[in-house]
C-alpha cells in the first residue's frame, strides 16, 4: 500500500557515481575520510565502472588525480593526462552503455589548488581561466566524455565551453553546469580524495551559503549560455535551493550529495548510531523529493540494487 501511493520515486537510473582515478597508482588507495571510496588505478576504474553500470546507475562522473601539478593545470588539457586517459579507458569499455561525465575544472591539476589560473595579485583570473576551460572541454570530449561538468564557478564558463565544443564539431556533447556551487564546509573529504593543494578558500567565486535568489540567477545565466542540465551543490544543506531551482529550471536539475554528507552518515553508522541502509535511502529520497532529477552520490552503485 505504501509503495502504491508513494509520491517520490528513487530509481537506479537517477543515480550518478563520482569516481576518482590516480595517476601511477599500483593499487586502489582508500580515502580515509570517505570509507568505502578509493582512488582507483586505471584497471580498477574500468572494473568498477562496469560493475556500477551493471547495477543500473545512470551515469559516471570521473575525477583525475595527477602525480604532478603546475600553475596553469596543464595536465587537465594534455591528451595523455590522467583524466583524459581514464575517460578513453572507460569509454572503450562501456561505449554508450552509460552517460560518461568528466569534471571540467582545473583545481585537481593546479599546484595552488584553485579552480582557475591566478593573476599577479594572487586572485583567480576569470577570463584567462575560461580559455583553459574551453581547451579542457574539447580534450575531454575527444577522450570520450558524453557530458562535461564545469564545476569552477567562473562567470561565462558554460558559454565558453559550449562555443569551443561546437567549433570543434562536438555539438552533441552535453554540459551539466554546476550553476549553484556553494562555498561549503562539507567539501573537506573531497579535498583529501583529490589530494587538493588548496590554501585558503574559494569564497571569491563560489556562492555565499546565505544566498538563494542568487542561485536562480546563476541557473538562468547558465541555461542562456547553453547548459543541458544544471546542478545544486551541496545537496542536503541546500534542499530549499534545490526545490526553488526545480520549480523554475527549463532543463533537468541535478544535486551533488557531497563528500562531507557521505562522511557524516558513514561515521554515524560505523558507531552504531544510525541504521546505515535506511539512512542512505532516506537521504537520497529527500534529495529526489526536493526536486532533483538526478543525484551524484558515492552510494550510487551500492544503493542501486536496493531499489525495487
Amino acid at each position: 500500500m505504501r509503495r502504491l501511493v508513494s509520491e517520490t520515486t528513487l530509481r537506479p537510473r537517477q543515480l550518478i557515481l563520482p569516481m576518482f582515478v590516480a595517476e601511477g597508482a599500483a593499487q586502489p588507495r582508500p580515502i580515509a575520510s570517505m570509507p568505502g571510496v578509493v582512488q582507483h588505478t586505471r584497471e580498477s576504474l574500468r572494473k568498477a565502472a562496469v560493475d556500477a553500470v551493471r547495477a543500473g546507475v545512470g551515469g559516471l562522473m570521473i575525477f583525475g588525480v595527477p602525480r604532478t601539478r603546475d600553475a596553469t593545470g596543464s595536465g587537465a588539457i594534455d591528451e595523455n593526462g590522467i583524466l583524459n586517459v581514464a575517460l578513453r579507458d572507460v569509454r572503450s569499455e562501456l561505449g554508450d552503455d552509460t552517460v560518461l561525465m568528466a569534471d571540467t575544472c582545473l583545481d585537481e591539476f593546479t599546484d595552488h589548488g584553485h579552480c582557475g589560473v591566478l593573476d599577479a595579485g594572487g586572485g583567480v583570473d576569470n577570463d584567462a581561466t575560461l580559455k583553459l576551460y574551453a581547451e579542457m572541454g574539447v580534450a575531454q570530449a575527444e577522450a570520450g566524455a558524453h557530458m562535461l561538468g564545469p564545476s569552477g564557478m567562473m562567470d561565462g564558463q558554460v558559454g565558453a565551453i559550449r562555443q569551443a565544443l561546437d567549433d570543434a564539431g562536438h555539438t552533441e556533447t552535453g554540459i551539466l553546469a554546476y550553476s549553484a556551487k556553494y562555498a561549503s564546509a562539507f567539501y573537506g573529504p573531497f579535498r583529501e580524495a583529490v589530494d587538493s593543494q588548496l590554501k585558503g578558500d574559494r569564497k571569491t567565486y563560489q556562492q555565499d551559503p546565505g544566498n538563494a535568489r542568487e542561485a536562480l540567477r546563476e541557473i538562468e545565466l547558465d541555461v542562456a549560455e547553453g547548459a543541458d542540465a544544471v546542478m545544486i551543490k551541496p545537496a542536503m544543506t541546500y534542499l530549499d535551493v534545490l526545490r526553488a531551482a526545480a520549480e523554475v529550471s527549463p532543463v533537468p536539475v541535478a544535486a551533488y550529495n557531497i563528500s562531507g554528507e557521505y562522511a557524516m552518515v558513514e561515521a554515524a553508522a560505523a558507531n552504531g548510531w544510525l541504521d546505515r541502509e535506511r539512512t542512505i535511502l532516506e537521504v537520497l529520497t529527500s534529495i529526489r523529493r526536493a526536486g532533483a532529477d538526478m543525484i551524484l552520490t558515492y552510494w550510487a552503485a551500492e544503493a542501486a540494487p536496493w531499489l525495487d
